[in-house]
Protein backbone atom coordinates (compact mmCIF):
# COMPACT_ATOMS: atom_id res chain seq x y z
CA UNK A 1 0.00 0.00 0.00
CA UNK A 2 1.41 3.23 -0.65
CA UNK A 3 3.11 5.46 2.23
CA UNK A 4 0.62 8.49 1.53
CA UNK A 5 -2.48 6.23 2.22
CA UNK A 6 -1.85 4.92 5.13
CA UNK A 7 -3.28 7.10 7.73
CA UNK A 8 -7.40 7.33 6.58
CA UNK A 9 -6.90 6.61 3.37
CA UNK A 10 -6.20 10.44 2.22
CA UNK A 11 -3.56 11.42 0.21
CA UNK A 12 -1.17 13.73 2.16
CA UNK A 13 -0.78 17.80 1.47
CA UNK A 14 2.66 17.12 -0.22
CA UNK A 15 1.21 14.83 -3.05
CA UNK A 16 -1.71 17.10 -3.46
CA UNK A 17 1.07 19.80 -4.29
CA UNK A 18 2.88 17.73 -6.57
CA UNK A 19 0.96 18.57 -10.04
CA UNK A 20 0.42 21.78 -8.38
CA UNK A 21 4.73 22.11 -8.84
CA UNK A 22 4.51 20.69 -12.17
CA UNK A 23 1.89 22.68 -13.63
CA UNK A 24 3.41 25.67 -12.55
CA UNK A 25 7.40 24.91 -13.73
CA UNK A 26 5.97 23.68 -17.02
CA UNK A 27 4.53 27.40 -17.46
CA UNK A 28 8.03 28.86 -16.45
CA UNK A 29 9.34 26.78 -19.34
CA UNK A 30 7.37 27.70 -21.69
CA UNK A 31 7.33 31.31 -20.57
CA UNK A 32 10.82 31.72 -20.66
CA UNK A 33 11.21 30.16 -24.34
CA UNK A 34 9.01 32.88 -25.73
CA UNK A 35 10.72 34.93 -24.05
CA UNK A 36 14.09 33.75 -25.50
CA UNK A 37 12.39 33.11 -28.77
CA UNK A 38 15.53 30.66 -28.64
CA UNK A 39 18.39 33.36 -27.24
CA UNK A 40 20.63 33.08 -24.84
CA UNK A 41 18.69 35.36 -22.10
CA UNK A 42 21.95 36.31 -20.69
CA UNK A 43 23.84 37.19 -24.14
CA UNK A 44 20.90 39.12 -24.76
CA UNK A 45 20.77 41.08 -21.67
CA UNK A 46 24.68 42.15 -22.13
CA UNK A 47 23.98 43.13 -26.29
CA UNK A 48 20.70 45.55 -24.98
CA UNK A 49 23.70 47.19 -22.85
CA UNK A 50 25.65 47.76 -25.16
CA UNK A 51 23.17 48.70 -27.51
CA UNK A 52 22.24 51.35 -25.32
CA UNK A 53 25.45 52.53 -24.41
CA UNK A 54 25.99 53.07 -28.00
CA UNK A 55 22.92 54.53 -28.54
CA UNK A 56 23.29 57.02 -25.88
CA UNK A 57 26.92 57.64 -26.78
CA UNK A 58 25.41 58.66 -30.38
CA UNK A 59 23.18 61.08 -28.97
CA UNK A 60 25.97 62.54 -26.71
CA UNK A 61 27.38 63.60 -30.33
CA UNK A 62 24.42 64.73 -31.75
CA UNK A 63 23.55 67.05 -28.76
CA UNK A 64 27.03 68.52 -28.83
CA UNK A 65 26.74 69.39 -32.21
CA UNK A 66 23.50 71.35 -31.71
CA UNK A 67 25.21 72.68 -28.70
CA UNK A 68 27.99 73.98 -30.72
CA UNK A 69 25.46 75.45 -33.18
CA UNK A 70 23.64 77.45 -30.21
CA UNK A 71 27.01 78.77 -28.72
CA UNK A 72 28.18 80.04 -31.80
CA UNK A 73 24.68 81.79 -32.68
CA UNK A 74 24.71 82.84 -29.39
CA UNK A 75 27.92 84.79 -29.53
CA UNK A 76 26.72 86.37 -32.78
CA UNK A 77 24.01 87.64 -30.99
CA UNK A 78 26.24 88.83 -28.07
CA UNK A 79 28.51 90.99 -29.95
CA UNK A 80 25.52 92.56 -32.66
CA UNK A 81 24.08 93.66 -29.11
CA UNK A 82 27.45 94.61 -27.78
CA UNK A 83 28.28 96.63 -30.83
CA UNK A 84 24.94 98.91 -30.09
CA UNK A 85 24.52 98.53 -26.34
CA UNK A 86 27.69 99.96 -23.91
CA UNK A 87 26.24 97.70 -20.87
CA UNK A 88 26.41 94.54 -22.78
CA UNK A 89 30.50 95.35 -24.12
CA UNK A 90 31.42 95.88 -20.76
CA UNK A 91 29.92 92.83 -19.78
CA UNK A 92 31.59 90.80 -22.25
CA UNK A 93 34.77 92.15 -21.71
CA UNK A 94 34.40 91.13 -18.07
CA UNK A 95 33.51 87.78 -18.95
CA UNK A 96 36.60 87.44 -21.19
CA UNK A 97 38.75 87.96 -18.74
CA UNK A 98 37.66 84.51 -17.21
CA UNK A 99 37.21 82.74 -20.27
CA UNK A 100 40.97 80.95 -20.13
CA UNK A 101 40.77 79.97 -16.77
CA UNK A 102 36.87 78.24 -17.27
CA UNK A 103 38.53 76.21 -20.39
CA UNK A 104 36.19 78.22 -22.90
CA UNK A 105 39.17 79.15 -25.17
CA UNK A 106 41.89 77.10 -26.73
CA UNK A 107 45.34 77.70 -25.47
CA UNK A 108 48.62 76.61 -26.80
CA UNK A 109 52.57 76.62 -25.79
CA UNK A 110 54.86 74.67 -24.41
CA UNK A 111 53.73 71.52 -22.96
CA UNK A 112 53.71 67.84 -22.61
CA UNK A 113 52.10 65.02 -23.97
CA UNK A 114 51.39 61.83 -21.40
CA UNK A 115 50.30 57.71 -22.73
CA UNK A 116 48.84 55.33 -20.82
CA UNK A 117 48.18 52.17 -21.92
CA UNK A 118 47.50 48.45 -21.25
CA UNK A 119 49.87 46.14 -20.92
CA UNK A 120 49.90 43.98 -24.17
CA UNK A 121 48.74 40.82 -24.87
CA UNK A 122 50.64 37.69 -24.95
CA UNK A 123 50.52 35.39 -27.96
CA UNK A 124 49.27 32.23 -25.92
CA UNK A 125 47.35 34.17 -23.87
CA UNK A 126 49.04 33.55 -20.76
CA UNK A 127 49.76 36.28 -17.99
CA UNK A 128 52.98 37.57 -16.90
CA UNK A 129 54.55 36.08 -13.44
CA UNK A 130 52.05 36.38 -10.18
CA UNK A 131 49.94 39.07 -12.39
CA UNK A 132 46.21 39.06 -12.61
CA UNK A 133 44.00 40.04 -15.44
CA UNK A 134 43.35 42.91 -13.27
CA UNK A 135 46.80 44.35 -13.29
CA UNK A 136 47.42 44.41 -17.06
CA UNK A 137 45.03 47.41 -17.65
CA UNK A 138 44.75 51.44 -17.20
CA UNK A 139 42.80 52.27 -14.09
CA UNK A 140 40.54 55.23 -13.44
CA UNK A 141 43.33 55.78 -10.23
CA UNK A 142 46.15 55.74 -12.81
CA UNK A 143 44.37 58.46 -15.16
CA UNK A 144 43.37 60.65 -12.04
CA UNK A 145 46.96 60.73 -10.55
CA UNK A 146 48.69 61.89 -13.18
CA UNK A 147 45.64 64.30 -14.47
CA UNK A 148 46.18 65.91 -10.79
CA UNK A 149 50.26 65.87 -11.12
CA UNK A 150 49.67 68.37 -14.59
CA UNK A 151 47.65 70.34 -12.52
CA UNK A 152 50.24 70.34 -9.99
CA UNK A 153 52.73 71.39 -12.17
CA UNK A 154 50.14 74.77 -12.79
CA UNK A 155 49.35 73.69 -16.18
CA UNK A 156 47.54 76.27 -17.64
CA UNK A 157 45.14 74.22 -19.94
CA UNK A 158 44.70 70.21 -19.85
CA UNK A 159 42.99 67.65 -22.14
CA UNK A 160 41.93 63.69 -22.20
CA UNK A 161 41.87 62.69 -25.42
CA UNK A 162 39.96 65.41 -27.38
CA UNK A 163 38.27 66.68 -24.55
CA UNK A 164 38.85 69.75 -22.04
CA UNK A 165 38.94 69.29 -18.31
CA UNK A 166 37.55 72.07 -16.23
CA UNK A 167 36.62 72.28 -12.91
CA UNK A 168 33.10 70.28 -13.00
CA UNK A 169 35.30 67.16 -15.03
CA UNK A 170 35.22 63.69 -14.03
CA UNK A 171 37.50 60.99 -14.87
CA UNK A 172 35.73 57.46 -14.82
CA UNK A 173 36.80 54.37 -16.24
CA UNK A 174 33.99 51.15 -16.86
CA UNK A 175 36.44 48.42 -16.70
CA UNK A 176 39.25 49.39 -19.11
CA UNK A 177 37.15 51.97 -21.26
CA UNK A 178 37.29 55.94 -19.98
CA UNK A 179 34.26 57.74 -19.48
CA UNK A 180 34.16 61.48 -19.77
CA UNK A 181 31.67 63.82 -20.13
CA UNK A 182 29.77 61.27 -21.74
CA UNK A 183 31.55 60.21 -24.13
CA UNK A 184 33.53 56.88 -24.23
CA UNK A 185 37.18 55.98 -24.88
CA UNK A 186 39.31 52.80 -25.30
CA UNK A 187 43.02 52.89 -24.10
CA UNK A 188 45.65 54.27 -25.36
CA UNK A 189 44.58 57.37 -23.25
CA UNK A 190 46.65 60.78 -23.84
CA UNK A 191 47.26 63.38 -21.08
CA UNK A 192 47.85 66.63 -23.19
CA UNK A 193 49.00 70.02 -21.47
CA UNK A 194 49.95 73.41 -21.63
CA UNK A 195 52.34 73.65 -19.18
CA UNK A 196 57.00 73.69 -18.24
CA UNK A 197 57.78 69.80 -18.78
CA UNK A 198 60.14 70.28 -15.93
CA UNK A 199 57.12 71.07 -13.16
CA UNK A 200 55.45 68.30 -14.39
CA UNK A 201 59.01 65.93 -14.30
CA UNK A 202 58.82 66.90 -10.36
CA UNK A 203 55.34 66.86 -9.73
CA UNK A 204 54.73 63.21 -10.92
CA UNK A 205 58.57 62.39 -9.23
CA UNK A 206 56.54 63.46 -5.61
CA UNK A 207 52.90 62.04 -6.47
CA UNK A 208 52.64 58.70 -4.39
CA UNK A 209 50.23 57.66 -6.59
CA UNK A 210 51.85 57.94 -9.36
CA UNK A 211 54.68 55.92 -7.97
CA UNK A 212 52.54 53.12 -7.47
CA UNK A 213 51.51 53.03 -10.84
CA UNK A 214 55.36 53.28 -12.43
CA UNK A 215 55.92 50.30 -10.52
CA UNK A 216 52.73 48.47 -11.77
CA UNK A 217 54.21 49.85 -15.19
CA UNK A 218 57.76 48.51 -14.73
CA UNK A 219 56.25 45.12 -13.39
CA UNK A 220 53.62 44.31 -15.50
CA UNK A 221 54.54 46.52 -19.06
CA UNK A 222 52.37 48.81 -18.64
CA UNK A 223 52.67 51.94 -20.95
CA UNK A 224 53.63 55.11 -18.95
CA UNK A 225 55.50 58.18 -21.50
CA UNK A 226 56.14 61.64 -20.68
CA UNK A 227 56.89 63.51 -23.90
CA UNK A 228 57.81 67.27 -24.10
CA UNK A 229 56.26 69.21 -26.73
CA UNK A 230 57.16 72.84 -28.08
CA UNK A 231 53.87 73.16 -29.22
CA UNK A 232 50.82 71.72 -27.85
CA UNK A 233 46.94 72.95 -28.28
CA UNK A 234 44.76 72.03 -25.79
CA UNK A 235 40.76 72.75 -27.27
CA UNK A 236 38.28 74.69 -25.68
CA UNK A 237 35.62 72.91 -23.69
CA UNK A 238 32.41 72.23 -25.67
CA UNK A 239 30.01 70.79 -23.07
CA UNK A 240 27.26 72.47 -21.23
CA UNK A 241 27.96 74.72 -18.42
CA UNK A 242 24.59 74.37 -16.65
CA UNK A 243 25.43 73.31 -12.85
CA UNK A 244 23.48 70.11 -11.83
CA UNK A 245 24.54 69.60 -8.72
CA UNK A 246 25.96 72.23 -5.52
CA UNK A 247 26.68 71.60 -1.98
CA UNK A 248 26.37 74.41 0.55
CA UNK A 249 29.70 75.26 2.24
Amino acid sequence: MPRSLLRGGRPSAWSALVPVVAVAAGLLFATSGRTAQGTDLRAGEVTELSQLIEEREAAVVRQAQQLGSLQERVQLLTEQAAARNGAVAEAQAIGATGAVPAGLVPVSGDGVVITLDDAPQRPDGSLPGNARADDLVIHQSDVQAVVNAVWAAGAEGVAVMDQRLVSTSAVRCVGNTLLLQGRTYSPPFVVTAVVDAAAVEAALDASPQVGIFEQAADAFGLTFEVRERSEVTVPAYDGGLTLQHAVAP
